[in-house]
């Protein structure tokens, strides 16, 4: 007797040790696997457990405010800005989570090109290059191009960036707008850079005589230095923004549906005044 409880107390904790084991998964792994659960990828929102939000990856250059900017008030740095609200509102109606990854405006086609990303928000406007490589949305936002100079430089119209130099934002349909200008203005140089801020110090330091900024953009930057000024470069052209996808994307159709609705719902309004507060 006393040989066959020793055996059954044998079998019972041998049974709870693998009861024990088979508990033990990695963290953030399910349980047992011992892998880490896989971050969501581009074109792959469909993949995570059932009752969890799908993920969208939003790629944007979060140096133009107020459309998407760094905000560090609050003691942490997020991302933060007019795209960033309608992104994360079309989010919340089609059911996604919105994961933002802050990269140079130059390489936000290219990420939807490697489905390195679902969507790109970055004040961005539809143009026959860019229509060649991704689908765009409806038109969410109309702005207009300005110059950007010194207020002591008298640099008000295009005219005046004979022998200039011109800064601009690589990739940008300001710089497109830029080269178009080279081709009547005689000596006009552009220097074409990353980022924004880069841009307003080359003006402030006289390395440049102006920049060609959007005008909502401009508007922030001349706020904050009283030495520049920012004058409307006229045009019959469109600077409208929309969301860029990698072509033949199924969101583009969703992602319109919802556009449109906050166009008529008075949340677009709502957000324009916010980050604009001019209505425009």
């Amino acid at each position: 007797m006393k040989n066959k409880r020793s055996i059954f107390s044998l079998a019972v904790s041998s049974l709870l040790a693998a009861v024990v084991i088979a508990g033990c998964g990695t963290a953030g792994s399910p349980s047992g696997t011992g892998q880490p659960t896989e971050q969501p990828q581009a074109g792959q929102e469909g993949t995570q457990p059932s009752g969890e939000k799908k993920t969208l990856i939003m790629a944007t250059s979060a140096d133009y405010q107020p459309y998407e900017y760094h905000d560090l008030s609050s003691g942490k740095d997020e991302i933060v800005g007019f795209d960033i609200d309608i992104a994360k509102y079309i989010g919340q109606e089609l059911g996604y989570e919105i994961q933002v990854n802050d990269m140079n405006f130059d390489g936000l086609v290219p990420s939807l090109q490697s489905k390195r990303a679902d969507f790109v928000m970055a004040g961005m406007t539809p143009n026959p290059d860019r229509l060649k490589n991704v689908d765009f949305s409806e038109i969410y936002h109309e702005a207009k191009n300005t110059l950007v100079a010194k207020k002591d430089s008298q640099i008000t119209k295009p005219e005046q960036l004979a022998g200039k130099k011109v800064a601009v934002q690589l990739g940008s349909i300001q710089e497109t707008a830029a080269k178009d200008l080279a081709k009547t203005v005689e000596g006009l140089q552009i220097t074409s850079l990353n980022r924004i801020g880069e841009i307003v110090e080359e003006v402030k330091t006289g390395r440049v005589d102006a920049a060609i900024i959007e005008d909502h953009v401009a508007k922030g930057f001349v706020a904050k230095n009283e030495a520049l000024q920012f004058t409307t470069i006229q045009s019959e052209e469109s600077n409208g923004t929309a969301v860029a996808f990698p072509k033949g994307s199924p969101l583009v159709e969703d992602f319109n549906q919802v556009l449109k609705k906050m166009k008529e719902n008075g949340e677009m309004d709502k957000l324009i005044n916010k980050w604009f507060g001019d209505g425009q």
